[in-house]
């Protein structure tokens, strides 16, 4: 096994100096990848037992994406000027400090104190992910950056299977009874995180990691280097423009989708219907495992077919099939919405290799600004949540049909580079 991690086809994946670190930051991608994964169940566990409405849950997604755009220039700046190590330290200790606020926050049972929690482990994951996704390609030799960082994803989507798993098993399901903590079942699974995470910094604390020469720093420089003036003459390039309304769609409709998985599966106007712990299960194992077979799919099939057809390909089904979803047609409907787990699989990726295409050296500015459109996942849950208070869970998931469909105009011209 350890042969394999740094070489495969007689390539080195990553070198021996190496192994350790890439073991290390591959734990990361785990990490936050089960993270979000746990979140997606949370919605209808507050909903249950602190009966507040599917629009106020949306808070949940709103603190953790806020927190994504808010910290990710600061995050940029700050392994700038003290590289990577310190800021994988320091967005882990934010990691463990969001969850150990989380125990607190059930304790006295405050939702705004738990949210609160959430946006400091989500600051704590914006740091990881601007750390760990270009610390990867610099583990090995150039020619296998792609692969390496594609197998460290590889982690992130297991993850993401997991955290729903663990969520449904541990959360879910346990209200604390009438006079019982209503919040009870949070305790456990977070202090156990914020432990296992305080311990991973330790490790990175005491670990002598790879260090980075002035040509990689330039990453983040240029990454937190973005104000209006810089962006001025991105807008002369229609792609970017169109790539980053696309990215706010993508990321609002997916996160709307995966936030209210549950919350469809458990609607008692809806047959069949299933119970929270069991809706998890399917979220985790056949939600985020279809999304997991779309990326690996995804990648094969743009060897052969240009990914802007595989784009608008995906996202017209997509806009066909919520429909089904929502005029609840039993396990047609049910089939439909685990359909488009793994048509948005391949989305994010595809959306940003387009909308940097051919920006010569914008390209790092114009994939800050791509990267700073996943805000829409903070907002667009609160208002999918209350299309849904005011009707029904059902009626919520029209309400992704014009992102998919904005998202079908990026793919079919909105992506063309004019000259």
């Amino acid at each position: 096994m350890t042969i394999q991690l740094y070489k495969m086809k007689h390539e080195k994946l990553t070198t021996k100096e190496n192994l350790i670190p890439f073991i290390l930051i591959t734990a990361l991608f785990f990490l936050w990848g089960m993270a979000h994964g746990m979140l997606d169940v949370l919605n209808k566990h507050f909903q249950d037992v602190l009966q507040i409405s599917r629009s106020k849950s949306g808070l949940i997604q709103f603190s953790v994406y806020m927190a994504y755009f808010t910290m990710a220039l600061p995050a940029g700046i700050f392994m700038g000027r003290f590289g990577y190590k310190k800021g994988i330290v320091f967005g882990l200790l934010l990691f463990a400090t969001g969850a150990y606020i989380i125990v607190p926050a059930s304790l006295i049972q405050s939702f705004w104190l738990f949210l609160t929690g959430l946006f400091v482990l989500g600051c704590g994951l914006t740091t990881l992910e601007t750390a760990a996704n270009p610390y990867t390609t610099k583990l090995g030799p150039k020619e296998t950056a792609e692969r390496r960082i594609n197998f460290s994803q590889s982690f992130n989507g297991l993850a993401w299977i997991i955290g729903p798993i663990i969520g449904g098993l541990f959360i879910l399901g346990n209200d604390g009874g009438e006079t019982g903590n209503k919040l009870h079942s949070i305790i456990m699974p977070y202090a156990m995180i914020g432990t296992l995470v305080l311990i991973i910094a330790l490790i990175y604390m005491r670990t002598t990691l790879p260090e980075i020469t002035e040509e990689q720093q330039e990453h983040y420089k240029a990454a937190a280097d973005t104000s209006v003036i810089l962006l001025k003459p991105l807008i002369k390039h229609s792609h970017f423009v169109f790539a980053v309304i696309a990215q706010f769609c993508y990321v609002a409709a997916q996160t709307g989708i995966f936030s209210f998985f549950v919350n469809y599966m458990t609607d008692p106007e809806l047959q069949p219907h299933f119970d929270n712990k069991t809706a998890a299960l399917m979220l985790g194992i056949g939600g985020f495992g279809l999304f997991m077979i779309g990326r690996v799919s995804g990648s094969w099939m743009m060897r052969y077919v240009k990914p802007s057809k595989i784009l608008a390909i995906y996202s017209a089904c997509c806009c066909i099939l919520l429909p089904v979803v929502s005029l609840g047609l039993g396990l047609i409907s049910i089939i439909s919405l685990f359909l488009l787990f793994f048509l948005m699989s391949i989305m994010f990726p595809t959306i940003f290799a387009l909308g940097i295409k051919d920006l010569g050296e914008k390209t790092k500015k114009a994939a800050s600004y791509i990267v700073m459109a996943i805000v829409g996942g903070a907002i667009f849950p609160m208002f999918m949540g209350w299309i849904a208070d005011i009707s029904s869970m059902a009626v919520g998931f029209f309400v992704p049909i014009p992102l998919f469909l904005f998202i079908l105009f990026f793919a079919l011209r909105g992506h063309k580079v004019v000259a």
